[in-house]
């Protein structure tokens, strides 16, 4: 049972405005530190309108990790990493109920600042999502805007080493991020969320629209991010989730079925469905 104080937030899926303008709210969201759970869900259920998307959730992704979360196409995988960084607000219909903290404070709380939260948790898309800007700008912009005061050159190189990009665009940073190939884009959205230096990255089907080529790259590269971020994978191919992935989650119907290490989830799961799923019998 969800207590009391765990209510709807009704209202959720209105525009949030302040998000939308870039208007700062008091934030409680703490700096980052050694811990072992980063985000922790209880009882969380999303509903768009009367459809129910995720129920009755709960699960814990600790720190410096990779967490997948696997399942059918509908089960719920997305809405929840969504719900992470509350990216689902822009959808009026969507309410929430249940706890979803990060780093122990309320991410749905009514002083809580979503444009603070994701700056500390960023989000790479299933496909790759380059501002029509240069290769540079695309890198600096989110730290530009929100006040850094370091030296942007230096956070351009670094964000891009840590992307593995740098080598392939150093001689062409003031090109267009539109002539890039699209493993090239992906990274560089990678990079650029780096470079307003979160705590998480939520990464939504990150290789979909990718080759087989850009896809090891970006699995590599994950597999490297896993040192400093704590990264949540959303993916619909199980043989990537038991290469990268630290922990399991698998979805079904909107449910959350079994959540274990990734060796566990994919050599003796402790569900039937999760064994039919990942042998191929359904989904």
């Amino acid at each position: 049972m969800v207590s009391e104080s765990k209510v709807e937030r009704q209202g959720v899926g209105a525009l949030d405005r302040a998000a939308l303008l870039g208007v700062r709210k008091h934030t409680e969201f703490p700096k980052a530190h050694a811990s072992d759970t980063v985000i922790r869900a209880e009882g969380v259920t999303i509903r768009y309108g009367d459809f129910v998307a995720v129920k009755d959730v709960t699960l814990d992704i600790p720190d410096r990790k990779v967490t997948a979360i696997i399942g059918p196409s509908g089960c719920g995988k997305s809405t929840l990493l969504r719900a992470i960084n509350r990216m689902n607000d822009f959808i009026p219909s969507m309410t929430l109920s249940g706890s979803l903290t990060y780093r122990g404070a309320d991410i749905y709380a009514p002083k809580s600042d979503p444009v603070d939260l994701r700056r500390r948790i960023g989000m790479v898309f299933q496909k790759p999502n380059p501002f029509p800007k240069t290769i540079f700008k695309n890198v600096a912009w989110g730290a530009a805007i929100n006040g850094y005061r370091g030296d942007l050159h230096e956070l351009v190189e670094r964000s891009l080493r840590q992307a593995a990009l740098w080598d392939e665009v150093k001689d062409k940073l003031h090109q267009s991020a539109f002539a890039l190939s699209g493993g090239q884009q992906q990274r560089l959205c990678i990079a650029r969320a780096i470079a307003l230096q979160p705590d998480v990255l939520l990464m939504d089907e990150p290789c979909s629209a990718l080759d087989p080529i850009a896809t090891a790259k970006i699995e590599d590269l994950i597999d490297e991010l896993k040192s400093q971020y704590t990264v949540v994978l959303v993916t619909h191919n199980m043989q990537q989730a038991a290469r990268v992935s630290d922990l399991t989650a698998f979805m079904y119907m909107g449910e959350l079925i079994e959540f274990d290490a990734t060796d566990t989830i994919f050599t003796k799961p402790n569900q039937q469905r999760t064994q039919d799923y990942i042998t191929g019998r359904f989904g």
